[in-house]
């Protein structure tokens, strides 16, 4: 591998973990929320947090790694 695609590589790599980091926080955190409702909907207790976290995660995963690849184009189209 030469430079360029261990920069990409990395990229990708680092916007993803962000990505999974942001999602299940946030995923976590409405959780949370709404479990600590003063009126608690069904859905809501019906749901399994974790679940709810992991699809917060993997969600974060896509947009992250979609984000490093949307960059990345961006990046070569300016120095074409």
């Amino acid at each position: 591998m030469d430079r360029k695609h261990n920069r990409l590589l990395l990229l990708i790599v680092a916007c993803s973990a962000t990505g999974v980091v942001l999602g299940g926080t946030a995923s976590w955190a409405e959780s949370s929320q709404c479990l600590q409702a003063t009126v608690a909907t069904s859905e809501c207790l019906t749901q399994d947090p974790i679940m709810k976290t992991i699809e917060g995660m993997s969600v974060g995963l896509v947009a992250g790694a979609g984000a490093a690849i949307g960059a990345t184009l961006q990046m070569k189209r300016q120095e074409d």
